[in-house]
């Protein structure tokens, strides 16, 4: 982490804004269902009309207002339903990569729930190879590199994690593109431990650990997530900031944690922006990267992010550009990947900073 900081004035924010909006990045926290534009929700619902997601982008910023975790987790699902076709989940996945482009994602590990569509009836093949063909299209026209990480809905229980772990390691499945898995949904009611065996053989298969935890509970979930499940990183990770030991232990063992500022203000999981416990985190040492979860149901975007967090922390240009080099270290991109990718920033940087 950085030690450049600064207190902007009003012209300097907008000068950061604006560094922030042409810095290349990565990202590692963020959901594919959860990154669909009010443009494309509302497709989707005009195309399936039983659903009860407005047609209208307008009326989703109400129908995207949160009262608790479990409120966010009912509408999300309610989007879910909506890809109901191997068409739906090229075109969402596509469009997905094109916002990021244009907010310089050279680089994202999109997290991808394949047992939410198969289970409603989209054939598993033809799942893998819409999101295949939409990867390969979208690094083709944008420029953007997309992995995935396979991720295990909590809410659905162990029959959930059988299918997913399964689909995530079967040589005649598991799509090109596949680096991690991972789990999401509830925390409340979903021990991280029954999922052991899975990730056990997921990992196994080299895949990377990377489950949600300490997002609406307390360190004790984020300790589980690291025994029991062997996270390489940790998404969210909130509550961590509760225990001293936790911290020093992320820190010594570089595992990063993957914040996701204006998604634990929408879900509640954190009441106020300057309540959150990033400068914790980073007082610590622990390795903190940017993200934008489920960035339209938030209203938010990366770069958002970075300017949130820039605010916490204090942050200057250089500042921020570490904080890019940051979600670049804990990808699992190949080491040419993350080399092409830190020299951008730095050009970038160097470039912004000239006299």
């Amino acid at each position: 982490m950085s030690d450049h900081s600064a207190v902007p004035a009003a012209g300097q924010a907008r000068e950061l804004h604006a560094f922030i909006a042409g810095l290349p990045k990565a990202e590692l926290h963020v959901h594919h269902v959860g990154s669909a534009s009010p443009r494309i929700v509302s497709e989707l619902a005009a195309r399936h009309s039983d659903s009860t997601v407005p047609t209208d982008p307008e009326a989703l910023v109400d129908y995207f207002s949160f009262t608790d975790f479990a409120h966010f987790i009912d509408v999300y699902l309610s989007v879910v339903d909506l890809i109901r076709t191997p068409e739906d989940v090229r075109l969402l996945t596509y469009e997905v990569a094109r916002d990021m482009a244009r907010q310089q994602v050279r680089y994202a590990e999109l997290t991808i729930t394949p047992f939410s569509s198969t289970r409603r009836g989209i054939d598993e093949r033809a799942f893998m190879d819409a999101i295949e063909d939409a990867r390969k299209a979208a690094e083709a026209d944008f420029g953007t590199v997309l992995r995935w990480c396979f991720d295990i809905p909590g809410e659905a229980g162990l029959e959930s994690a059988a299918e997913t772990v399964r689909m995530a390691t079967d040589d005649r499945l598991r799509p090109e593109g596949l680096v991690s898995f991972g789990l999401g949904g509830p925390e409340i009611g979903v021990p991280r431990p029954q999922f052991k065996p899975y990730f056990d053989r997921a990992i196994a298969a080299g895949l990377h650990s990377v489950p949600h935890a300490g997002e609406t509970t307390g360190p004790e979930t984020v300790w589980d997530a690291l025994n029991d499940l062997r996270a390489e990183r940790i998404g969210h990770g909130t509550s961590s900031a509760q225990d001293p030991k936790l911290l020093a232990h992320l820190a010594e063992h570089g595992i990063a944690l993957e914040v996701c500022p204006t998604s634990n203000i929408a879900t509640r999981a954190v009441r106020t922006l300057d309540e959150h416990p990033i400068k914790e985190f980073t007082r610590a040492g622990v390795l903190v990267t940017i993200n934008s979860d489920d960035p339209p149901m938030f209203g938010t975007d990366l770069n958002n992010e970075y300017a949130v967090a820039a605010r916490l922390l204090d942050l200057d240009e250089r500042g921020v550009a570490d904080l890019a080099k940051n979600a670049v270290a804990a990808s699992f991109l190949d080491a040419a990947g993350k080399a092409r990718i830190n020299d951008e920033i730095d050009t970038y940087t160097t470039a912004w900073l000239a006299p």
